[in-house]
C-alpha cells in the first residue's frame, strides 16, 4: 500500500511538472506577438465612472479578461488578492455594459479597478489575442512581464518582487 502510495504522489508531481514546464512554453510562445512597448497611459476611465491615474512610482499590473472566460474566472480570485497590495488595473473585453461588469463583479465580491473594453480598442492596442492576458510594468511604465493565459498567485507575487528587487 506504501509503494503504491509514494508510486501515485511521484507521477502527480511529475504530471504537476510537466504542465507547469507545459504552460510557460505555451505562455512564451503566446506573449510573443504581445505589445512590448512602455505603457503610455497616464490615467482610464473605469466602469464607475471615476478616473483611475497611474501612479509612476510604483509597479502596474495591467489584466486583460472577459466574463465569458472560463480560465479568467479561475484566475480573478489572484487578481482580487493582489489588487489589495499592488497596482492593479484590469481590462474586461467584450464583456457587456458597465452595469453588467458591475454586477457581475458586485455577485462575485470582487473589489479590483475595472475598464470596459466593450470596443476593444485596448485589446487591439496591446495586440491581445487570447485570454487572461497579463501585463507588468515597472515603475517608469517599462514591460518587464507578459504571460498569456492562467498565472497563480505566487508567480505574479514573485513577479512583482522580482521587480522590487531588480528595478
Amino acid at each position: 500500500m506504501k509503494k503504491k502510495v509514494f508510486y501515485y504522489a511521484k507521477e502527480l508531481v511529475f504530471i504537476i511538472i510537466f504542465m507547469s514546464i507545459f504552460a510557460n512554453i505555451l505562455s512564451i510562445y503566446k506573449s510573443q506577438e504581445l505589445n512590448k512597448q512602455a505603457l503610455k497611459f497616464q490615467s482610464f476611465k473605469l466602469i464607475d465612472n471615476t478616473t483611475y491615474n497611474v501612479n509612476t512610482s510604483k509597479p502596474l499590473i495591467v489584466h486583460f479578461w472577459a466574463t465569458w472566460c472560463p480560465t479568467c474566472k479561475l484566475e480573478t480570485s489572484n487578481i482580487e488578492y493582489l489588487s489589495k497590495y499592488y497596482n492593479v488595473i484590469t481590462i474586461a473585453v467584450n464583456s457587456g455594459s458597465d452595469y453588467e461588469l458591475h454586477t457581475y463583479l458586485q455577485e462575485r465580491d470582487l473589489h479590483f479597478k475595472v475598464i470596459n473594453d466593450n470596443n476593444s480598442e485596448y485589446s487591439t492596442q496591446f495586440n491581445i489575442k487570447a485570454f487572461p492576458t497579463t501585463f507588468i510594468y515597472d515603475q517608469n511604465q517599462n514591460l518587464v512581464f507578459s504571460e498569456v493565459g492562467y498565472t497563480s498567485t505566487i508567480g505574479l507575487l514573485l513577479r512583482m518582487w522580482w521587480i522590487k528587487l531588480f528595478k
